[in-house]
């Protein structure tokens, strides 16, 4: 297994693709692994170097208790390239990946050359919802918060279909360690980077779900369209967890801003 170490910690990644290309980190949400992004990166691979990588607490990665913050999960993934000598790359970063991808563009910008947030926020009005999704986990384990997790990554429709990817999803946050989803639960609860946005000049795109209820347009997306000069959106039929719940669209989405088609000669 491929650890990177950074911070004291053990970070697990997998990093494929050919030398000669540039790199894409994708990082991603909360109670899930790098896994969840095993559709893109398949299809990146045309253009990039994909590394993919377990938020610590999450997957393979190790698990200190106590709360975590946003800076110290962006501090990681800058760790991890770092141990991999990867100067600078594009970022996308879903949920709470796509914090840790606000906090980089709004704190390293020289390392990154592209952002896409998917599904996403720079902060939750209410943050009493992630203290008591922390305490849940903490007092009674994944099984408290699993049912009512699984009806935010995915619509119904998706759910009652049995697709695999719903299965497959649901048995990575029941492994999720209890400590490590607190920790992360914590991270963001207390953040609010809403004036961070207007100094981003990364370029950005923002992938919306219309069906997601964790991170909708309103209150949410739009508050990064309206606050990152210049960011572009895209729109997907989905749930929170767009990129496995429409694959084809938000991948399409994904490489038509990071890596458009050569102009017609």
């Amino acid at each position: 297994m491929p650890f990177a170490n950074s911070g004291g910690l053990r970070h697990y990644y997998r990093l494929d693709g050919n030398d000669d290309q540039p790199v894409l980190m994708l990082s991603h949400s909360l109670g899930c692994d790098h896994t969840m992004w095993d559709v893109q990166a398949a299809e990146a691979l045309r253009h990039f170097r994909v590394l993919r990588y377990d938020t610590r607490g999450h997957g393979a990665s190790d698990c200190p208790s106590g709360d975590y913050s946003i800076e110290l999960l962006a501090r990681d993934a800058l760790g991890i390239a770092d141990a991999l000598g990867l100067a600078r790359f594009a970022f996308g970063g879903l949920s709470l990946g796509g914090m840790i991808g606000q906090w980089l563009a709004a704190h390293q910008p020289h390392r990154l050359a592209a952002l896409v947030l998917a599904n996403t926020s720079p902060r939750f009005p209410d943050p009493s919802l992630m203290e008591s999704r922390r305490r849940a986990v903490l007092e009674n384990g994944m099984t408290a918060i699993v049912d009512a997790v699984m009806g935010r990554f995915f619509s119904p429709e998706l759910r009652a279909s049995r697709a695999p990817q719903v299965a497959a999803v649901r048995r990575i946050v029941l492994a999720t360690n209890p400590a490590g989803y607190a920790g992360c639960c914590a991270a963001v609860r207390d953040m609010d980077q809403v004036g961070d946005l207007p100094g981003i000049r990364t370029p950005t795109l923002i992938i919306v779900g219309d069906g997601d209820v964790s991170t909708p347009w309103a209150g949410h997306g739009e508050v990064l369209a309206r606050e990152i000069p210049h960011a572009q959106v895209a729109r997907i039929p989905a749930a929170h967890l767009s990129n496995l719940e429409q694959p084809r669209a938000f991948t399409d989405a994904l490489l038509s801003f990071l890596a458009p088609a050569p102009a017609p000669r």
